[in-house]
């Protein structure tokens, strides 16, 4: 299942912003996953409890949020969402278009729950 190594990954850039931002503990992750990005939702919320054990990030909820597809028409410039099958313009339907979004997956927002200062009086 490579929806763990996604997460394994994952979990590193989490550490790394809750190390950053000298946090206790992560509540929850926020992901923007596009529908061509090659990772299942389902398998990703499966594997995620696998990948945060033992991290501050243990326990936190994993909230996924769908990527709209996004293309560019070479022939009249426009931009217009268009589905996973018909990646074709939708102001003039021409076929000849660039992916501008829609395989991505992004760490969009943590919620940290912070130390308490170690200089504190």
């Amino acid at each position: 299942m490579h929806e763990l190594a996604v997460c394994q990954g994952l979990m590193q850039q989490v550490d790394r912003v809750a190390e950053r931002e000298r946090a206790s503990r992560v509540t929850s992750v926020v992901l923007e996953i596009g529908p061509l990005s090659g990772v299942e939702a389902q398998l990703l919320k499966e594997a995620f409890p696998i990948a945060s054990a033992g991290s501050v990030a243990e326990g936190a909820e994993l909230l996924i949020e769908q990527a709209p597809i996004v293309v560019e028409c070479l022939q009249c410039g426009a931009r217009s969402e268009a589905k996973a099958n018909k990646l074709v313009c939708g102001q003039c339907g021409n076929w000849r278009t660039r992916l501008v979004s829609g395989e991505e997956m992004l760490l969009k927002s943590l919620e940290l729950e912070r130390r308490e200062s170690d200089d504190a009086a």
